[in-house]
């Protein structure tokens, strides 16, 4: 079978190349963007100034199962210590069976998530979650710690590293020195102890 009309031809190297050099070729991507004028970048939106409010509902209560009387106590307490803005948030976590009281009594805060996990230390283990896995320092400018325990204590560090503003709510007798020292203030929840006079 005979090629009729096809004429292939080879052109050399030599040949192309001065072509190629006079020809208008496109730009990089990168320095067609440098040519343009710049424009003003919007800022990164920021979430207003909101406090994210941890509560552990058994230790703020003293009492691994408190009553529904116990988790009203404390919730008047805390409310007369600490204001809630109407952006932020409250988080509680209890075993099953002590949010069962502490629902009971808490359903008049507006925007509570409760977290439930029982077993040792179940609450603290809901309430590290949250510091953890839900980008805080990004979220919130401030936060409350409504716990004495010592197992917040490296996150409230953490935070404090960020620029989070950390506060602990606690008990004057439940509250960790490694805890407190981490924190930017604490509010003590019960009425201060009275001192012995010395004799």
């Amino acid at each position: 079978m005979e090629n009729v009309g096809t004429e292939i031809s080879t052109v050399s190297r030599e040949e192309v190349l001065p072509v190629l050099a006079t020809a208008k070729i496109a730009r990089p991507r990168a320095a067609a963007l440098a040519a343009r004028p710049a424009r003003p970048r919007p800022a990164r939106r920021r979430f207003p100034a909101r406090t994210l409010h941890l509560v552990d509902i058994e230790n703020l209560a003293g009492a691994a199962i408190p009553s529904p009387g116990q988790v009203s106590d404390v919730h008047g307490q805390y409310a007369a210590r600490l204001s809630f803005g109407a952006d932020d948030q409250v988080v509680m976590a209890a075993s099953h069976l002590a949010m069962l009281n502490a629902m009971n009594a808490f359903l008049g805060w507006p925007g509570a998530r409760y977290r439930v996990r029982s077993g040792p230390d179940g609450a603290d283990r809901e309430l590290l979650d949250v510091l953890q896995h839900e980008d805080v320092a990004a979220r919130f400018t401030h936060v409350v710690i409504g716990s004495g325990d010592g197992v917040f204590g490296q996150a409230a560090a953490n935070l404090a590293a960020l620029g989070v503003w950390v506060t602990v709510a606690s008990r004057r007798d439940s509250l960790s020195t490694f805890l407190a020292r981490a924190a930017r203030d604490v509010v003590y929840l019960d009425a201060p102890q009275p001192v012995a006079a010395a004799a």
